[in-house]
């Protein structure tokens, strides 16, 4: 059976962790060689991976796949350009871009947040996604298109928080209003280009940044009750929602925001 990403070149940035180690295992799986970026190759403590001692570059490559690590902060344009410009160096072009890596500081009204904090969380979430679109479309525009004419697909990591108020994280929603609407725009200016952006919303997932939310009973049972569908989500939803996107069967879709939420957001 033929893998849908077979000689793909991917980027996935935050892939230590959930959703973005998901994201990077299952891009793999399905053909794709990825270079792993995050500030450090270890998984976060508090997660649900159950081989989270192994990075995840390393985890691809144990297990058949086409792995390599780069060390980089989202939010450095230095770091970001180093990012691509290693894709290419090792592999010769880039096909896939996602830019994932995000930050949650704390709940709390605008009142009680810092301007530390909206500082941090709009630096990684909103100018993180930028100058991941940045270089690597512009490393996509320089670059021979694929046989069929496409020259990537970019995918960005972004929430619920950036289509609906979300109690006490103002500064979390703000960047992902950020990211959904730069995808949009992307979109518009890159698509005659045949470069597919568009963005995923997840809503409530089983990450190490949401454990100690799931894990306190009021807020679990909350979150339960406003969720229709009898689960909530885990980062493999995710991580097939990145395949598809990244996949020819994706071709026409652009500047989409696919909603993941169990429809908490139907209502």
């Amino acid at each position: 059976m033929s893998r849908r990403l077979e000689g793909q070149i991917a980027i996935v940035t935050g892939s230590s962790s959930g959703n973005g180690r998901a994201i990077a295992v299952a891009l793999a799986r399905e053909g794709a060689t990825i270079l792993c970026s995050d500030i450090r190759p270890t998984a976060l403590a508090g997660g649900y991976e159950t081989d989270r001692e192994v990075p995840t570059h390393e985890a691809i490559v144990n297990a058949g796949g086409k792995a390599a690590y780069q060390q980089a902060d989202a939010s450095k344009a230095v770091d970001v350009e180093a990012l691509v410009s290693r894709a290419v160096a090792l592999y010769g072009r880039l096909d896939i871009m996602v830019n994932n890596a995000g930050v949650f500081t704390a709940v709390h009204t605008i009142l009680e947040e810092t301007e530390e904090q909206y500082d941090f969380t709009m630096n990684v979430n909103a100018k993180g996604v930028w100058l991941g679109c940045k270089y690597a479309i512009g490393q996509m525009m320089k670059q021979t298109p694929r046989a069929d004419g496409t020259r990537g697909r970019i995918i960005n990591i972004a929430s619920i928080g950036g289509l609906v108020g979300l109690a006490l994280e103002p500064a979390y929603c703000a960047s992902k209003g950020a990211v959904v609407n730069l995808t949009r725009q992307l979109a518009v200016d890159f698509s005659p280009h045949r470069i597919n952006v568009n963005a995923i919303c997840p809503g409530f997932l089983a990450t190490a940044m949401v454990r100690p939310f799931l894990e306190d009973k009021t807020f679990n049972e909350t979150l339960h009750a406003l969720t229709p569908y009898p689960r909530l989500g885990t980062p493999e939803d995710v991580a097939k929602s990145a395949v598809f996107l990244a996949s020819d069967d994706a071709e026409w879709i652009a500047g989409s925001m696919l909603t993941l939420d169990g429809a908490f957001t139907a209502r």
